[in-house]
């Protein structure tokens, strides 16, 4: 397509587990931070509710970005950068990552040839540059390419495919240096217009708060609907989202987390174990299928499955004593994963401890191209 007033840059649309993105090549894309913002922006449609002018699809699940480079550090093959393009500001959120998109990015690498292929699996090391942390794709092979079709099924994705094992026990501490940022399983916050709330900080993949469902009222199996649906509910989760972040050393204000880092921490309320059924289809979900149930907030609604960093950071709080995870969490001695029950099913995190210390965090993801191509923006747009 000629046209001397649009302007084609190569991308492709991956979904990576329960998400999509719109995946970029670093060198496709201006240098200046204020410059490629702009570009991403007009790629996305954003700010609009429904992003009709772009590619976002007017959700935060599927209005999420990948920017792929060469590695700039030793022990990593490539670097990833993770960007939440914001649908109704015109802001690009990169103080997290996500692990769902994750999934797609080992693909993704070895497609564009950045990385070489290996049979029967491909691992691909990859440097999030958001938190500066190196996790591994286990990618399996078919024919020289990522595999596609496998019996592999996740939860709040129609189908089944390839299993890709993403280990992020490498991710521990991604923004704060620590597991337990405050050095405590436990700390005690104070929210307005509801008093002392007692919850868990934990750091690994992307920081999360951790609070007892029962202490705001709620029975941790509600739906998407039933939360977003209740404005006083969502600014109480978005207040305790805003001070963990100042307790944990994210932001220097309240506000700064309110305005600027919107992604994270994510806020769970967690409960023990008990049946509830799938947001989307009716499906019961029997007590005996989880160890505990969990819901996530992100980027202010709740998120309509569960992300992957978060499935890390909710097992790591799993299988640390002490934390409001491990209270409410079944007790098993065998080594089966780590369950966890949300709107759209249930999610296994794989987790070893030894010594002490949690030696893997593993999520299994299935991912897929979508599409490849180019999209156009204005002219204008670029610098």
């Amino acid at each position: 397509m000629a046209n001397s007033e649009l302007e084609a840059i190569p991308c492709s649309i991956w979904r990576g587990g329960t998400s999509k993105a719109v995946f970029l090549l670093e060198n496709d894309l201006p240098v200046r931070p204020e410059e490629r913002d702009r570009v991403i922006l007009s790629i996305f449609g954003s700010p609009d509710a429904r992003q009709i002018d772009g590619l976002g699809g007017a959700d935060p699940l599927t209005s999420k970005l990948a920017v792929i480079g060469p590695a700039s550090r030793a022990g990593a093959d490539i670097d990833y950068t993770f960007g939440q393009v914001d649908i109704r500001r015109p802001f690009v959120d990169y103080s997290s990552n996500c692990g769902n998109i994750s999934s797609a990015v080992g693909p993704f690498a070895i497609v564009q040839g950045l990385v070489r292929a290996a049979e029967p699996v491909t691992t691909v090391r990859i440097n999030n540059t958001n938190t500066g942390k190196i996790f591994e794709a286990e990618v399996p092979m078919a024919g020289g390419r990522p595999a596609v079709l496998g019996d592999y099924r996740i939860s709040g994705v129609p189908g089944t495919g390839a299993r890709i094992m993403l280990n992020l026990a490498g991710t521990i501490g991604s923004k704060t240096g620590k597991l337990l940022p405050t050095g405590n399983p436990k700390d005690v916050i104070r929210i307005d217009g509801l008093g002392d709330l007692t919850v868990s900080l934990v750091d690994a993949a992307s920081p999360m708060v951790f609070v007892l469902a029962e202490d705001l009222g709620l029975s941790g199996t509600e739906t998407p609907a039933e939360v977003d649906s209740n404005s006083e509910r969502l600014e109480l989760l978005e207040k305790i989202r805003c001070r963990a972040a100042l307790r944990m050393g994210m932001v220097k204000s309240e506000e700064e987390a309110r305005q600027k880092v919107r992604a994270v921490p994510m806020v769970a309320f967690v409960a023990p174990p008990r049946k509830y059924r799938v947001f989307s289809d009716g499906r019961e979900i029997s007590a005996d299928e989880v160890d505990f149930v969990s819901r996530v907030m992100f980027m202010q609604v709740m998120h309509k499955a569960y992300s992957g960093t978060a499935t890390a950071c909710t097992g790591s709080a799993a299988v640390t004593p002490g934390t409001i995870v491990n209270s409410v969490m079944r007790r098993h001695r065998d080594s089966r994963p780590v369950r966890i029950g949300h709107p759209g099913g249930v999610i296994e995190a794989d987790m070893r401890v030894g010594d002490g210390k949690i030696t893997r965090a593993a999520i299994g993801r299935t991912a897929r191209l979508i599409m490849e191509g180019r999209v156009y923006v204005p002219r204008g747009v670029l610098p």
